[in-house]
């Protein structure tokens, strides 16, 4: 099958600019104009394999990879490196690790927060006095 940019773009559920965004990147191929003469006419044609491409970094990136440690992955596709794409995946796991742990702390200051707004009537909000300071 092959696809305009904006099939492609429809198929792997972003946008045009985006496409054009991971090609300037290095992530996606651009590739040539099919027919016409030069800059004028023609169509880029995309295929099944830059719509899995699309698919992969679209996958990698809500697992919380950066685009250059996706484009560090695409490359370890073709050689089959996993202990490094192993070793990518507990970098990864310890940053979320860390994110959870500012996160968990972040809800029980806010949740704290609460309980003292529900409980002082008198005076400047809690929580609205934390965002102050």
């Amino acid at each position: 099958m092959r696809f305009t940019i904006g099939k492609l773009a429809a198929a792997g559920g972003v946008g045009v600019e985006t496409i054009r965004y991971y090609q300037r990147r290095g992530l996606i191929a651009t590739p040539a104009r099919s027919g016409g003469d030069g800059w004028r006419g023609g169509v880029r044609r995309y295929d099944e394999n830059d719509l899995r491409r699309l698919r992969f970094i679209r996958s990698a990136q809500a697992a919380g990879f950066t685009l250059d440690e996706i484009g560090e992955l695409l490359d370890l596709e073709a050689s089959d490196d996993r202990p490094r794409v192993r070793a990518l995946a507990h970098q990864r796991i310890a940053v979320l690790d860390e994110k959870i742990a500012q996160m968990t702390q972040t809800r029980a200051a806010l949740a704290r927060l609460a309980d003292e707004c529900a409980v002082s009537k008198a005076g400047p909000c809690p929580i609205l006095a934390s965002f102050e300071g």
